[in-house]
């Protein structure tokens, strides 16, 4: 059993709610503990994984957050930052799902949250898990 924290970048409740129902479902089924940890934002949730990391306390993690498109270039930074800073601590070779969804609409985030429709809380998950067995075939 391992054991998993979920970073999220809790701004938008009810699609944060459907992202980590997801990613806790995965990785609950797969028989692992799973802790939440809430940050202010999607730039906050790298660096929250990092501290997380130098722990030890965990084995995976999941970021989890919704950027939605409005009328300046902040999300452009905001998404292209936060998937930066979780690239590189996954190149560091900290198993990583990343579960920030970056839209245009809340009509396409609500499609991408929701576990009984594209489930990205759950396909971060099933990322993290993939990695952390490639952690262990690659320790072997």
């Amino acid at each position: 059993m391992a054991n998993f924290l979920i970073v999220e970048a809790r701004f938008y409740d009810h699609l944060n709610d459907m992202l980590v129902s997801g990613a806790k479902a995965e990785l609950e089924a797969a028989g692992h503990s799973v802790e939440v940890l809430t940050v202010p934002g999607a730039l906050e949730i790298p660096g929250a994984i990092a501290m997380a990391a130098e722990t030890g306390r965990y084995d995976g993690f999941v970021a989890i957050g919704v950027v939605i498109r409005g009328e300046t270039y902040h999300f452009e930074i905001v998404a292209g930052e936060s998937a930066r800073g979780i690239m590189a601590l996954t190149m560091d070779g900290i198993a990583i799902g990343n579960g920030i969804i970056t839209v245009e609409n809340e009509e396409q985030a609500i499609v991408r949250a929701d576990p009984s429709k594209k489930d990205k809380g759950g396909e971060a998950a099933k990322a993290a898990l993939a990695l952390l067995d490639l952690q262990g075939r690659f320790a072997a």
